[in-house]
């Protein structure tokens, strides 16, 4: 289980003092006198808080005297969302977090919690947005860019306030000054070369959602093959003596990967005409990066596995059944057998 939460947290963005398995299980023992252990917890609630509608708060313990104070705080929230755990909700509230198992079913609860409400925040965008206080969307989607844009030409960051076109005109002459410093054929021409109307760019809004949806259900397939191949590997018997370390070694490969794309329209109006240019793998130019010394080793003879079906004979069928007196249907008729087709 403590892979599991180690893998949920990673996947959640958390890169405190817990992100190692050794640290986290070290902070499992200590529990609530644990400072790492409560950071982690109130970082949690926190980002909870920001997707959601979480009224309850969980602040870090700075000491073993803020212990039962965490542990009320605990309480309060487990109540408000709902645990299913009654190791957490049930009992003497200080004596709740006093086992490894606990705390470990506490942050595998807050990571599952936290997960969903993202999700959740995603689907709705515009409900977020309603209800969102004022200056807390700098993590919307066009702001975002804005931001990443100005920080790469080496402007000041835009803030909500700034009229929205004089924000393009500014970042418009920087662009054009930076654009007459390259060569002519630095940045290549643009894949989106027309100009397209208000409602063109909601259709194609909706359409890279239909992707970003389709393409993540495709994504999601693929880790779950990756999952169930690693998993045939500890099927030997020298794999099971080995299967701690070829955990340890495949976990740190799972951090990476994620289900949700994020390609955003912002790389399309960034692709260059080179983009839209295929080139083959057997090409020239790409196997001057692929080749290597395996590619020259020949395979020997292998067991032929079959599977052509031009090959294969259809089975006769056999009437061992009618012949020992069984499995054949008889209906009486003037006191003879009458087979049935």
């Amino acid at each position: 289980m403590e892979g599991a939460v180690l893998g949920a947290l990673r996947a959640l963005g958390y890169t405190g003092q817990l992100v190692e398995e050794a640290a986290l299980s070290r902070a499992l023992e200590e529990g609530p006198g644990c400072i790492d252990f409560t950071a982690l917890c109130s970082w949690l609630v926190s980002e909870l808080k920001a997707v959601s509608q979480v009224e309850e708060c969980v602040t870090t313990a700075t000491g073993p005297e803020d212990k039962e104070t965490f542990q009320l705080e605990v309480s309060g929230l487990v109540n408000e969302l709902q645990c299913p755990y009654r190791s957490l909700t049930t009992g003497n509230v200080t004596s709740r977090l006093t086992n490894k198992e606990s705390c470990l079913q506490l942050l595998l609860f807050l990571s599952s919690e936290l997960q969903a409400a993202r999700l959740l925040h995603a689907r709705q965008p515009s409900l977020a947005q309603r209800e969102a206080p004022t200056g807390a969307g700098d993590n919307d989607e066009v702001f975002g860019e804005l931001r990443a844009l100005c920080q790469a030409l080496g402007t000041a960051e835009p803030t909500r306030d700034v009229p929205v076109p004089q924000l393009f005109i500014d970042l418009e002459t920087k662009i054009r000054d930076a654009s007459s410093r390259l060569p002519q054929s630095g940045v290549g021409k643009p894949l989106l070369s027309k100009s397209l109307e208000p409602a063109q760019w909601e259709q194609l809004e909706e359409i890279h959602r239909a992707m970003c949806i389709e393409y993540e259900c495709r994504r999601q397939m693929l880790i779950c093959r990756l999952d169930l191949t690693v998993q045939s590997f500890h099927w030997s018997e020298r794999a099971q003596q080995h299967g701690a370390e070829m955990d340890r070694l495949s976990e740190s490969l799972w951090w990476d990967l994620s289900a949700r794309t994020s390609i955003t329209l912002a790389h399309l109006l960034a692709a260059r005409e080179d983009l839209s240019v295929i080139t083959k793998t057997t090409s020239e130019s790409s196997r001057e990066k692929t080749a290597c010394a395996i590619n020259k080793i020949l395979m020997g003879p292998v067991p032929d596995r079959g599977g052509r079906p031009s090959e294969i004979e259809a089975p006769m069928p056999t009437w061992e059944g009618r012949r020992s007196g069984g499995g054949g249907r008889r209906q009486k008729s003037g006191g003879k057998g009458r087979k049935h087709r």
